[in-house]
């Protein structure tokens, strides 16, 4: 392939104001991080929550949990996010509605759709994984905190949860790689995140190759680096005899 490569234009001007379009992807990687780390707290929240919820001896509470996970992990994130962000604020009250739509810039009101979008769809993955973790612990963990006169609130507060979570670290932290990519999807309603700075930048230079490529390289690296903090919050939290590393 015979491609003359010019890294040189992302300190170029855009041709709007002052801008380069390296202002474009810091720009976009501003919104990919706010995006990913506010939908991961909700997912992480409420993902706990409905975790525990599917462990309680209580049917209701359980079925409304799984029910929970049922519906949001079977319907495409696409699709979930149209309707969070077309959708659902025309059933809203109408001071809402005018707030959401005509109050808030059209940014803000793409980003709390995504967000909610995002963490409520994570939320449900959240939950098996932490429903697995607690699972996965010995039953005489729960019948120690039983003997000692904890309630089941404080079996899980004290006991179960804090080892639960240790032992769901790798698969959470699979989650919380995906809610950076899956952050993606808030192109397609204008945020303007890191790949639609890309593809803005391919429209406006014609180096699409460039603009992608550059795009790649800062997905990566937040991943990278993301696996690599998990790795030794991992190995630091890790319950000898419970947690073994290298996955042996």
């Amino acid at each position: 392939m015979n491609y003359n490569w010019d890294w040189n234009i992302f300190f170029k001007s855009t041709g709007i104001g002052n801008e380069i379009y390296l202002d474009w992807y810091i720009t976009g990687l501003g919104w990919t991080l706010a995006l990913a780390l506010a939908a991961w707290l909700v997912a992480l929240l409420l993902g706990g929550l409905l975790g525990v919820m599917r462990t309680l001896p209580n049917k209701w509470l359980s079925g409304i949990a799984t029910c929970y996970v049922e519906l949001f992990r079977n319907v495409p994130l696409l699709v979930q996010l149209f309707i969070w962000y077309f959708v659902v604020p025309d059933y809203l009250p109408e001071s809402v509605q005018i707030w959401f739509k005509q109050d808030l810039n059209p940014a803000v009101s793409a980003y709390i759709s995504v967000v909610v979008c995002l963490g409520l769809f994570t939320a449900a993955r959240v939950c098996e994984q932490v429903r697995t973790g607690i699972q996965a612990l010995p039953k005489g963990q729960s019948n120690a905190a039983q003997a000692v006169g904890f309630t089941v609130a404080q079996s899980y507060r004290y006991v179960l949860l804090p080892q639960a979570f240790r032992v769901v670290i790798p698969p959470l932290t699979s989650e919380f790689l995906n809610v950076f990519k899956n952050s993606s999807v808030a192109s397609l309603i204008g945020l303007m995140e890191i790949l639609a700075q890309a593809k803005q930048t391919a429209e406006f230079s014609a180096n699409i190759f460039e603009a992608f490529t550059l795009a790649t390289l800062i997905y990566f690296t937040l991943n990278m680096s993301i696996m690599k903090v998990m790795s030794i919050v991992e190995k630091r939290v890790r319950i000898p005899g419970l947690m073994v590393e290298g996955g042996k």
